[in-house]
């Protein structure tokens, strides 16, 4: 092993930071703009602009994702601007010295003008202008018309792409640290393509200086050469155009190489892996394709004067390699694993079958006109409605099922509409950035707006403008926004329609979700007394009369006790468990001065309704006469307006044997009014009697 090598603490001082050391770094790299350079120096600048570019074009191309070369654009930036400044420093040395000979510029540019133009000036000239044509025709532009569109396209889809995440974030898919993930991804990519548009820019007049500054170059080296120390004409071409092409070469090669590494990252696009495993898996995916080459490299081979050999070698690879894709495909059908063929064909028919028939338990269509409020960087309906489900969840016990929200063109541009299970259960419209102003009965007829109702409880409203925010709420009025009108239409729908949100599995979830040393009591009940489907009627029972669930251990033994003796239906079930419940359900009906306000059904109608049962003892039926039951809600509706006439929301009070019965009655035209069985009224509570029907 290699031992750590660690510096004294006087050295670790003076030592810079890594932030410090590339700051150091860029102001020497504009220094050497200025300062002439020995030759080591311009030397080892050369070898560090040549070795850069070649760790450049690696990382390229082992890249999983463009993603993950997120400091390219700097990295391009950095680069040119080290050519740059070595295009300087050897353009002076060379205009400084080059009468002195070939290696007089340094040893890295007599290099490449020796090696790669061969002994000829116009070898090397031809050289030079092939690998610029190349980098600046080709590469250079290609990977920047690609950057271009790369970066328009990012920016066009990143709304689509924001509002995806917060309809998985208001759905529940995702949670809140996965779409801050997703969002600084997002970010990230948009930033990224951004910057490469911008960054193909310097790429591309990188090649356009290196033309300028080579011509610089051999015409002032002529001109100095032959002005200044009387060199002849063909030994200053000699003397500097070997130097000006070496110049020439030893820049444009970097350039092109970190030109291809920018066309490598913005053509990878969307693909994941590294682009040997992309290229070769996806040209080597069939066998066919290979075939085909093999057959025509095979028949090039063939054509009179043509060099047989080259051919035939890569003829008899393709074909190699086609032999080999076509067994393995041949093993990959074949396999006992693989369907038969009609089974294969009948599960491709049935897959989008079964994902039409995919059903959204509660979806949002809204109109393109307000898809501003569930996108952007603060979208106020996903906000809305992730604080609906947690809501939800602490106050009624059940997790609601993830709502979808979607643009649907055939509403119009303010409407929204929500649906519970695909059908429609409500609809309203909305006018952002408008504020909708309810009114409270303080009178806000006077003030400018467009008159509506509010959709949730259809009470007197109109739109107005933020500047009259004020003014509303000094007289009393409520300013409520319009992804608030919304989420509070959305809340009154949930309500209403909560027994049919729980679902089978979804009452398994809650079984399974109970702590360990409750689970007993799901073991002894389930499936001894009682099975998961009667559990999830008496939950249904108790959320269509807005009792939470929350206290479900509770609720279990309710269940186990009534289930206990036989012969309980579910009516008798569901008061045995809203008899345990007392305490709760009275709490919840306590009004303002701490006491419970009630409405006693008189002992008229406790004698109409019991002579009205029939059928078993178990599954008792209303066969009330229908001017009976309209003769009841006439008064009971009297009884209730005559109580919330003095502000007043009270509950019907009746015996427990009716009371399914009469809140059946109840809930067609007053489903917010509560119905109590005697026993469900908690014995330390507080009443207060306002009438009787």
């Amino acid at each position: 092993m290699v031992a750590a090598i660690s510096l004294p603490a006087s050295l670790r001082r003076i030592t810079p930071s890594s932030d410090v050391a590339l700051a150091l770094g860029v102001v020497a790299v504009i220094g050497v703009m200025l300062v002439p350079l020995p030759v080591v120096l311009l030397d080892l600048g050369l070898a560090i602009s040549v070795t850069a570019s070649v760790l450049v074009l690696v990382v390229a191309l082992m890249l999983q994702r463009p993603l993950d070369f997120t400091s390219f654009p700097t990295i391009l930036l950095l680069t040119t601007l080290l050519r740059l400044a070595l295009n300087v420093a050897t353009t002076r040395m060379v205009l400084t010295h080059g009468h002195e000979g070939p290696g007089s510029a340094g040893g890295v540019i007599a290099a490449f003008g020796n090696f790669l133009m061969g002994g000829d000036v116009l070898i090397g000239f031809v050289v030079f202008a092939i690998l610029l044509i190349v980098n600046f025709m080709v590469v250079t532009k290609g990977s920047g018309r690609i950057a271009e569109v790369s970066a328009r396209f990012s920016l066009d889809a990143m709304p689509g792409k924001q509002m995806a995440i917060d309809a998985d974030l208001s759905s529940g898919t995702i949670d809140e640290g996965e779409a801050r993930r997703r969002r600084r991804e997002l970010e990230e990519e948009s930033g990224f393509f951004g910057a490469m548009d911008g960054a193909a820019k310097f790429v591309r007049g990188d090649a356009v200086a290196g033309l300028i500054v080579t011509f610089v170059n051999l015409l002032g080296g002529l001109a100095i050469g032959i002005g200044r120390h009387g060199m002849g004409f063909s030994d200053a071409v000699e003397a500097f155009a070997t130097l000006t092409v070496g110049d020439g070469l030893v820049t444009q090669i970097p350039s092109l190489l970190t030109s291809v590494a920018a066309g490598i990252v913005v053509t990878k696009g969307n693909s994941d892996g590294r682009a040997d495993q992309i290229i070769a898996g996806q040209l080597g995916r069939g066998s066919k394709p290979l075939g085909v080459a093999a057959g025509a490299a095979g028949m090039m081979a063939l054509m009179p004067g043509m060099p047989a050999f080259p051919f035939l070698v890569l003829a008899g690879i393709a074909g190699a390699l086609a032999w080999t894709r076509h067994k393995v495909e041949a093993a990959e059908t074949s396999a006992p694993s693989a369907p038969p063929p009609s089974e294969a064909a009948a599960s491709s028919v049935d897959a989008p079958v079964a994902e039409a028939l995919r059903m959204d338990m509660l979806r949002l269509d809204i109109g393109y006109g307000l898809l501003s409020l569930a996108s952007g960087e603060a979208p106020q309906l996903t906000e809305q409605i992730r604080a609906l489900r947690r809501s939800i969840a602490q106050e009624m016990g059940f997790v609601l099922p993830s709502v979808r929200v979607q643009d649907n063109m055939q509403l119009g541009p303010s409407t929204y509409v929500i649906r519970l299970k695909e059908l429609e259960a409500a609809r309203g419209e909305l006018k952002p950035p408008m504020l909708l102003a309810i009114d409270a009965g303080t009178g806000l007829q006077d003030l400018p707006g467009e008159r509506c109702n509010e959709p949730a409880f259809g009470l007197p409203a109109l739109w107005i403008e933020e500047s009259l925010r004020e003014q509303v709420l000094a007289r009393g009025g409520t300013v409520v926004d319009a992804a608030g009108v919304l989420a509070t239409h959305l809340t009154e729908v949930v309500r209403e329609h909560m027994a049919e949100l729980l679902s089978y599995s979804e009452t398994r979830r809650l079984l399974d979700g109970l702590p360990e040393d409750q689970r007993r009591l799901v073991g002894d009940l389930i499936p001894a007394q009682t099975s998961i489907g009667t559990v999830q009627r008496v939950l249904q029972a108790l959320l269509a009369e807005r009792v939470s669930i929350r206290d479900l251990p509770t609720i279990l033994e309710g269940i186990q006790e009534a289930t206990s003796g036989g012969g309980r239906g579910l009516h008798g079930i569901v008061a045995v468990v809203r008899s345990r419940l007392a305490r709760q359900i009275t709490n919840s009906l306590r009004g303002p001065r701490g006491d419970v306000p009630l409405v006693t059904l008189g002992p008229e109608w406790e004698a109409a309704f019991m002579e009205a049962l029939v059928g078993p003892a178990d599954d008792r039926q209303l066969a009330m006469a229908p001017g009976r039951v309209a003769e009841f809600v006439q008064r009971l509706r009297r009884a209730l307006d005559t109580a919330a006439a003095s502000g007043e929301a009270p509950a019907l009070v009746c015996s427990g044997g009716i009371r399914p019965h009469v809140r059946a009655v109840v809930e067609r035209f007053r489903p917010a009014t509560p119905v109590l069985a005697q026993a469900e009224i908690f014995a330390r509570a507080e009443l207060r009697i306002l009438g009787s029907v």
